[in-house]
């Protein structure tokens, strides 16, 4: 961006330079030693051609930088969205423990009571696989969650 700024002042002087020439009446003899308008002509184009080029880089590097916004932009999306449904299944994992926990305590007092219920036993046992269930979802939505990290980098080494 330096450049930029110091060629767009060079750009300024050589065309105040030019302006000024300009505005000087023309039947006065010219007893400037300062350089003809010739030689500011060809200042002025090399510096307009430099300027080009310089307008060129930057709008390639803009076009790259907005095209890297962009992929960021849809990373963190994406990643936001993958925290939600991770932390759905946690919260989904931890009602499951809680209610894992509850059934347990039940069976353990109606074990303790010596009265075997079928049906607190039966409880528990959808309690524990409802829990493995939310267990496997959360673990799946994590790896999803890896994978989808790893996967642009895997895909830029190839």
């Amino acid at each position: 961006m330096d450049d930029i700024k110091a060629l767009e002042t060079r750009i300024t002087d050589a065309l105040d330079r030019i302006a000024w020439q300009l505005s000087k009446p023309k039947a006065a003899p010219v007893v400037d030693d300062g350089p003809s308008v010739a030689d500011l002509t060809a200042q002025l184009d090399a510096e307009r051609g430099a300027n080009a080029q310089l307008e060129e880089r930057v709008a390639k590097l803009k076009s790259r930088q907005d095209g890297q916004i962009v992929d960021l932009e849809k990373r963190s999306s994406d990643q936001a969205a993958q925290i939600a449904a991770l932390d759905a299944q946690l919260q989904q994992l931890r009602g499951s423990n809680a209610d894992l926990t509850e059934v347990c305590a039940k069976l353990r007092a109606a074990a303790t009571d010596g009265v075997a219920d079928a049906e607190l036993i039966n409880r528990a046992l959808m309690a524990e696989v409802d829990g493995l269930t939310a267990q496997r979802s959360a673990e799946a939505a994590e790896v999803a969650a890896i994978l989808a990290d790893l996967k642009p980098l895997l895909q830029q080494e190839a």
